[in-house]
């Protein structure tokens, strides 16, 4: 496994759309031949410096993290937070605590789990966070699969499990035999041809508060008994919703055909998703904690589960993840199955970007990208070292619910390839979940592109002790021609708009796939930890799927500009092209999405142009315009704003303040003059 430098970064998921460049116009790297040897990996970073001992640092005494999460304090709506105890024992008096006071509800007390659920406001969660039995009080993030929609109406997954020997590894007899492969995700249709009655067990974790309605089949918030997609809250105008979840496990069980399947579900479903009610799935942090909690139980129990598979994912790190104080009850988990044998695979995401979301950013997981069955890394996956391995992502064709199957793409895809490897390795040459992990990255074929070099997973080799494929040296994708039409992000709209704007959301034309963005050079990340749900799309398509990236503008806009833009038929940038830019600011910013909603135009608009000036009105309008301006390419994060400042620093500090509840004028006025009428970036 890998070591890697740990960033400050985020939390965040998608399940289809892509997130911004990083660096302006970085320059490629030099071409280099297949025929070269990828350039040496640096140091260990172990601080060796040649046998000298560097005297250790008197460490400075430990200042004790709040319980309560940044913002919760001042949440006066209520959130919906996990409330993480020292031992199982105390969840029961602790809930009971939680009950008695005002404006606060018990939403979920798991049996035998060191942790609650509560819906409270502000003032009830900071009293419970006294309790000394309460370690810590986070809000309970969202997470979404990852994957594309359908790039084509054909694709095949023979093709895949051929690239990475798999076809190889079966005519050995190396089929997983003896072994079983856990998937969290959106269930399963356990009477699926394909599936040849591998599926041992089922269970399920969903929520039903917060407006989310569980995709259990008995309705609950737990059914111990199945993870069936076809239930009925799966199924939304004639259209499977959880089909995610057999797609992933079929193309697990293509690899491992002899290893048994655990299906544990863990969304749930909320039917007003965006301004028009629009249905999507999502998964709690609470549900997820919960699956892998059982996967753990199960291998206590003595069942051999090899291998999790998690294509889910929420936020976006850069490096490691380790010590975000707010995924620590996740990584414990993960570290928690790890020590037991179980090997986890998580998806790095479908952002573009060098970076990963959680669990992919946790040092412990083996973290998958995706490439086409040609090796080349597909321009929407996350890549960097980050990753641990690469696998065929692209146009795989496999199971859905109903005995059918659908191609789907995305990371959520080549991590259930490496998930079903495990398998076979955990039955030829059985380890630790490090040691297997080790062998299949060793054995993999080198794919360096830019200054990093990931493999790409090889099965036969590594089962059989082969040498690894010659290397594959890429240069970044070029960018695509921008889309034509008005929606020009060079183009000003009028300072105000000419009348009142209805704030109905604007509904121009769907762009053409936004181009990508070359592999740009690392610059650090915001802190993000926000919650963002994913719409699943109602029908397949074969169209290639639009890529969310930020844009390529060169001015600013002030914050009534952009109310004309997220206004019906005033603006000239189009709903597409504005939903990626709110879903980019939804992931990168604390304040929106977590404590003022603007992930849909109705919601931007109310906070660009409110119908109550107050200071905290004026700060959230031009903190957004701000935000939006990034998203859109006006201004980047390491541009300086004053002289010793950059926009990544103010924007962290104004966050910061208004989350503590405070709203400066002096923060409102160099949002105002500084950021958003720069007019060039």
């Amino acid at each position: 496994m890998r070591l890697r430098a740990v960033v400050a970064m985020a939390l965040v998921l998608t399940i289809a759309p892509a997130v911004p460049a990083l660096a302006e116009d970085p320059p490629a790297p030099p071409a280099v031949s297949a025929s070269e040897s990828p350039p040496a990996t640096p140091g260990d970073g172990t601080g060796e410096t040649g046998g000298q001992e560097t005297p250790a640092a008197t460490p400075a005494p430990a200042t004790p993290l709040p319980k309560l999460e940044a913002g919760l304090a001042a949440d006066d709506d209520g959130a919906r937070v996990i409330v993480e105890l020292a031992a199982p024992a105390e969840a029961a008096p602790v809930a009971g605590e939680a009950r008695q006071l005002p404006d606060a509800e018990v939403v979920l007390e798991p049996a035998d789990t060191s942790f609650i659920v509560v819906e409270g406001t502000g003032e009830s969660l900071a009293k419970l966070a006294e309790d000394p039995r309460v370690l810590s009080i986070r809000r309970d993030r969202t997470y979404s699969s990852t994957s594309l929609e359908s790039l084509s109406s054909a694709g095949s997954l023979a093709t895949s499990l051929q690239v990475i020997g798999a076809d190889k590894a079966h005519a050995a007899g190396t089929k997983g035999q003896g072994q079983t492969i856990a998937i969290i995700d959106t269930g399963i249709d356990a009477a699926h041809p394909d599936f040849g009655g591998k599926v041992v067990e089922q269970v399920c974790f969903s929520a039903t508060d917060e407006g989310a309605q569980s995709l259990c089949p008995n309705g609950q918030t737990s059914d111990p008994g199945s993870a069936d997609a076809k239930t009925p809250a799966c199924v939304h105008e004639g259209v499977n919703l959880c089909d995610h979840g057999t797609h992933v496990a079929g193309i697990a069980h293509a690899v491992a055909p002899d290893a048994d399947i655990v299906a544990i579900q863990v969304f749930s479903r909320l039917n007003d998703c965006d301004d028009e009610g629009g249905v999507c799935l999502t998964a709690f942090e609470s549900t997820i904690l919960l699956a892998l909690e059982h996967v753990a139980k199960l291998k206590e129990g003595g069942r051999n589960v090899a291998a999790v598979n998690l294509s889910l994912g929420g936020g976006l790190y850069e490096g490691a993840c380790d010590a975000e104080p707010e995924l620590a009850a996740m990584k414990g988990r993960i570290d928690d199955l790890r020590a037991k044998g179980v090997a986890v695979v998580a998806a790095a995401g479908n952002e573009g970007v060098p970076g990963a979301g959680a669990p992919g950013c946790f040092s412990g997981p083996v973290t998958v990208g995706a490439t086409g069955d040609d090796d080349s890394v597909a321009p929407w996956s996350n890549h960097g070292s980050v990753l641990d391995l690469f696998a065929p992502g692209l146009e795989i064709d496999s199971a859905v619910p109903g005995g059918g199957h659908q191609v789907y793409s995305g990371t959520s895809m080549s991590t259930p390839f490496v998930t079903g490897a495990l398998a076979l390795v955990a039955q030829k040459t059985p380890g630790t979940p490090d040691a297997m992990a080790e062998q299949l990255e060793k054995a993999g074929r080198p794919i360096t592109y830019g200054e990093v070099t990931t493999p790409r997973l090889d099965l036969n080799a590594a089962l059989a002790g082969g040498t690894p494929g010659p290397p594959v040296t890429q240069n970044p994708p070029a960018p695509e021609d921008p889309p034509s039409g008005s929606d020009d992000p060079n183009e000003d709209p009028s300072e105000e708009p000419s009348e009142e704007p209805s704030p109905e959301p604007s509904s121009g034309p769907s762009p053409s796939a936004t181009p990508s963005d070359p592999v740009p050079t690392p610059v650090p990340l915001p802190t993000v930890t926000i919650t963002v749900t994913v719409t699943v799309p109602p029908t397949p398509s074969t169209a290639a799927p639009a890529v969310c990236t930020r844009g390529k503008s060169t001015r600013t806009l002030s914050a009534a500009q952009w109310a004309v833009e997220v206004t019906r038929g005033k603006g000239k940038i189009t709903d597409a092209t504005l939903g990626c830019y709110l879903g980019l600011v939804t992931k990168a910013s604390k304040v929106f999405a977590e404590v003022t909603p603007a992930s849909t135009l109705g919601g931007a608009y109310r906070v660009l142009k409110p119908a109550k000036k107050t200071a905290k009105a004026k700060l959230e309008s031009e903190l957004l315009a701000a935000w939006l301006n990034w998203a859109n390419g006006g201004v980047n994060f390491t541009a300086k704003i004053t002289e010793k400042t950059t926009l990544k620093t103010v924007l962290t500090s104004v966050e910061k303040a208004r989350l503590k509840g405070a709203s400066p004028a002096a923060s409102t006025s160099m949002l105002k003059q500084q950021v958003n009428a720069r007019r060039t970036a």
